[in-house]
């Protein structure tokens, strides 16, 4: 077992420290709304904006009814019923299953000026304290006197869909966790991300709302103090796994996971759309979403340059796909530039590579079609296949290589693949990572008993078929024993660039040193992991960042605003540490 850490944590120097349970957090809010009465008088009104996923009745039970308000107005009720927001959304949610088109919706667009209205005058017409909370608060209530936020991160709204809750303004709780979650990454979380962004500025206080019953706050100074310096320095994202039915066992051992599930195929440990950060301020620790950092401190976090590019997204995304004693992946494709763009809304697709991070005598990847494979006659296989008349022969259509451990294989969009059985795969790809078309998933049923879905539709157009087995071996498998320039010119550092292709963004560099390596930003936020080694040191050139460790296995991520940092190997210097670097290709 490593050292891999399952909870790390950012600690804010100089911290105002925050408060956890309703108690501290109910006296906390009384306190401050008791300075207000004594500047500008008793008649004041609370905005609690929350974030869809929050528990309302555990907002109302532990803050707005202890405050005694003389108006208490839950901001859902005044917003459209459940068909009519479900009507103005249908282009974006789609009937499929899994892809919709994201929305540019914003909250205020679901309520009507009349109900606004309505509510806007009870609000004042209460002789003391009103409190509007909930989705759309600030709809309402756009100009506070005093104003909450409660957050709560993306794994959590996930566990809690999973669990029977439905969707914001939708009576969905028994529809499948796909379609929840396809719900809130292509409507939700667009227009809650808009509102969020519009009041970081103006927060009185965070509230991080994530385990019932032990929320925990903090003033939105320190808050917003906190998020500038996790943009100035390294910082690990808080991973989060789950089971596959194609999962190994890999990552159970090596990370020290729960010895009694079935498997852990996948692990998000670095993918800050999805992934949380905690701050610790003071004792006081706040799990927050790590997208709050990119949207809050771009520049900082991700560079000018990328910024400039991609906007407040970020655009890199690292994960591990464990099949370690367990199964093919499913054999897919990812969506070329224009069919991404044309159907779902998206700026970029998700080219994406696998790097081999441990493997085994019979490790394989499925990459590219086979020389002279006809589109019409795939296709015709892999839809008998969706249809159960007949197992794909992918023999017939697709290459099948073997991969050893460090070998680094390019997937631009477009290229059939999956990996092979007795594999661990750190997947370094684009962000976008719920584009993916299955074309064939070996037969198999998902692990609530539904056949998993497939996209032979979607992914037939993407298919190209000039990516055949010549091509593969010549521009998409970089073998790790096979000679690598080296572009370092610091002594006893070798660096080795790994890719990605020529037609993806994304620039990886590997770096092998026994003692020490200094290594560049490139002007982009740049995320590494540890490969090869027990556990290293990042130190700042300049004194700016404290030094920050990493273990084996673990991703994190160097802000552009870092520059140039120094990375020690604090493991068996007999060995040489391996790090892989990922950082924005500067065009």
């Amino acid at each position: 077992m490593s050292d891999y850490r399952l909870r790390p944590e950012v600690r804010i120097h100089d911290a105002e420290r925050g408060v956890r349970g309703w108690p501290a957090v109910l006296a906390a809010v009384r306190g401050r709304l008791d300075e207000l009465a004594g500047e500008r008088g008793s008649r004041l009104t609370l905005a609690i904006e929350c974030y869809p996923g929050t528990n309302m009745d555990e907002i109302r039970q532990g803050l707005v009814e202890p405050l005694g308000a003389e108006a208490a107005l839950l901001a859902d009720d005044y917003a459209w019923d459940a068909p009519r927001v479900q009507a103005r959304i249908a282009d974006t949610i789609t009937d499929d299953r899994v892809f919709g088109v994201l929305s540019h919706y914003t909250a205020d667009e679901f309520f009507d000026a009349g109900r606004v209205g309505q509510a806007r005058a009870r609000l004042s017409s209460a002789p003391g304290l009103s409190v509007v909370f909930g989705v759309g608060a600030t709809v309402i209530c756009p100009d506070p006197d005093l104003l909450l936020y409660a957050d709560l991160t993306r794994w959590e709204i996930q566990l809690r869909l999973r669990a029977g809750m439905p969707n914001w303004k939708a009576d969905n709780a028994d529809e499948d966790a796909l379609r929840k979650f396809k719900r809130g990454y292509f409507f939700e979380w667009r227009m809650a991300d808009l509102t969020k962004r519009a009041l970081f500025d103006r927060v009185d206080f965070e509230l991080e709302t994530n385990v019932p019953g032990e929320p925990k706050m903090v003033p939105g100074g320190a808050y917003r103090a906190g998020l500038a310096q996790v943009a100035r320095q390294p910082f690990r994202l808080v991973p989060y796994f789950d089971a596959s039915v194609w999962g190994g066992h890999w990552m159970q051992r090596r990370f020290g996971l729960d010895p009694d599930a079935p498997n852990f195929g996948w692990a998000f440990d670095g993918v800050p759309e999805e992934n949380s950060v905690i701050l610790d301020f003071d004792g006081v620790r706040l799990e927050i979403p790590a997208i709050n950092v990119v949207l809050r401190e771009p520049d900082a976090l991700l560079g000018p340059k990328v910024h400039a590019r991609f906007g407040a997204e970020f655009p890199i995304r690292f994960d591990f796909l464990d099949t370690m004693g367990g199964q093919n992946l499913s054999l897919q494709v990812h969506p070329l530039v224009e069919y991404a763009q044309d159907r779902f809304g998206i700026h970029y697709t998700q080219d994406e590579s696998y790097y081999i991070l441990d493997a085994s005598e019979d490790s394989c990847v499925y990459l590219g079609v086979r020389p002279g494979v006809s589109r019409e006659e795939m296709v015709a296989d892999l839809k008998r296949a969706e249809r159960g008349e007949d197992r794909f022969h992918d023999e017939r259509f697709v290459n099948r290589f073997p991969v050893r451990k460090h070998d680094h294989v390019s997937i631009p969009a477009g290229t059939v693949h999956c990996a092979g059985p007795n594999t661990v795969v750190l997947e370094i790809s684009a962000t976008p990572y719920i584009f993916t078309f299955k074309l064939w998933d070996w037969g198999r049923v998902g692990l609530d008993g539904v056949p998993r879905p497939v996209h032979v539709d979607h992914g037939a157009p993407n298919i190209r078929l000039d990516r055949d087995t010549d091509y593969a071996l010549s521009q998409l498998i970089d073998r790790a024993d096979a000679p690598h320039q080296d572009l370092s010119d610091q002594e006893g550092v070798v660096i080795q660039r790994t890719g990605l292709h020529e037609l993806e963004f994304i620039e990886t560099d590997r770096h092998w040193f026994e003692d020490a390596a200094t290594v560049d930003c490139h002007q982009s936020v740049n995320m590494l992991n540890l490969v090869e080694g027990t556990s290293v040191r990042v130190v700042s050139l300049d004194g700016s960042f404290e030094p920050f460790g990493v273990y084996y296995g673990e991703t994190f991520v160097v802000p552009e605003s870092v520059g140039r940092y120094r990375i020690e190997n604090t493991g068996d210097r007999t060995r040489r540490a391996g790090v892989i670097q990922a950082f924005v290709r500067n065009l």
